[in-house]
């Protein structure tokens, strides 16, 4: 018995490997050509989830992430492996706390600037009053 995916699911995956673009491309020439068959393109984006993911290779990515972390029966690979992913997620949460500090920074700033527009208005319209009076 062979175990080569059908055609339906060939199919699928090299929509998958193109994006969401290859999918709606279909989904069109299907409408263009034979209604129906957009239809059902149409219908199977929505159910299947494709039409609303951000990638359609979601399915391929949590694959991937998972044979990441399975070991591979090389002891020295599996110790520098794992010795990598820490330094990547500690890299990671540098890189986020950073980003969270020029948020911080940002936003300080705008209300500092927000604070002294308000204050110089204030002084000002004390100085129109104090001018009329």
């Amino acid at each position: 018995m062979h175990n080569r995916p059908g055609w339906f699911a060939r199919s699928e995956a090299w929509l998958d490997a193109r994006g969401k673009g290859a999918w709606i491309a279909a989904m069109v020439l299907g409408f263009i050509f034979f209604w129906p068959i957009g239809l059902a393109l149409l219908f199977y984006m929505i159910w299947s989830k494709r039409m609303f993911s951000k990638s359609c290779g979601h399915r391929t990515a949590r694959h991937a992430a998972w044979s990441a972390l399975k070991p591979s029966g090389n002891s020295a690979f599996d110790a520098y492996k794992a010795d990598m992913l820490q330094r990547l997620e500690r890299e990671q949460d540098a890189f986020e706390a950073f980003l969270q500090r020029l948020r911080d920074a940002k936003d300080k700033a705008e209300f500092d600037q927000f604070m002294d527009e308000r204050a110089k208005k204030a002084a000002n319209d004390r100085t129109d009053d104090s001018d009329d009076a």
